[in-house]
């Protein structure tokens, strides 16, 4: 007997990673399909698909999949929000300050040059980042180099440290819930230079 989606991804939410492989198989051709028709772009529609089912491992690992029966449907919900988000992220910012107001915005120091203060700070940030990332397990700080560094995505990434695709978006995720835990208490921002 076939086991429902419901079925599967209770077994996966305890632990059976196989079950999310026959949840990976069932649906990649018909989510890759409706994420490349929306881009129309492959490569871009690979990283959304991988980021798709990187959430998607996420929610249901900690919990936070409702049933409602319709798992495809959900996973299409999660791609079509990753994509605006990224269309809304891109999107260039229409400029509407007069000429008089931008000679000023641009004389202004702190708005126009990044300060010594600002740099510094950025520079501590990005070393504790790195320091961070120095304390994970070594499968964890090698995904964190070659997806965040490296910009590969997940099949390059499961093709070169020879494992599922499954396997490395797992090994990102802990490397996140990880990386968060040693977060704690510490103050990570970039500020932006102007």
């Amino acid at each position: 007997m076939k086991e429902t989606d419901e079925q599967l991804i209770h077994l996966y939410e305890n632990g059976n990673d196989a079950a999310f492989d026959v949840l990976l198989e069932r649906y990649q051709q018909v989510l890759f399909a409706y994420i490349l028709a929306i881009v129309h772009d492959e490569d871009q529609a690979n990283d959304y698909f991988q980021e798709t089912f990187f959430k998607a491992i996420t929610y249901i690992r900690s919990h936070r999949y409702s049933e409602t029966g319709k798992f495809q449907a959900w996973l299409m919900r999660i791609a079509r929000n990753l994509i605006i988000d990224s269309v809304r992220h891109n999107r260039p910012i229409v400029d509407i300050v007069s000429d008089k107001e931008k000679d000023a915005l641009q004389n202004t120091v702190n708005l126009s040059v990044g300060t010594v203060e600002i740099d510094f700070h950025n520079e501590q940030t990005v070393a504790e980042l790195a320091d961070m990332i120095s304390r994970l397990p070594e499968n964890q700080q090698e995904i964190i180099r070659m997806r965040i560094y490296e910009d590969r995505s997940f099949k390059e990434i499961a093709a070169m440290t020879n494992c599922s695709i499954n396997t490395a978006l797992g090994r990102m995720r802990y490397a996140v819930l990880n990386l968060r835990k040693l977060a704690v208490g510490r103050e990570l921002t970039l500020l932006p230079k102007s």
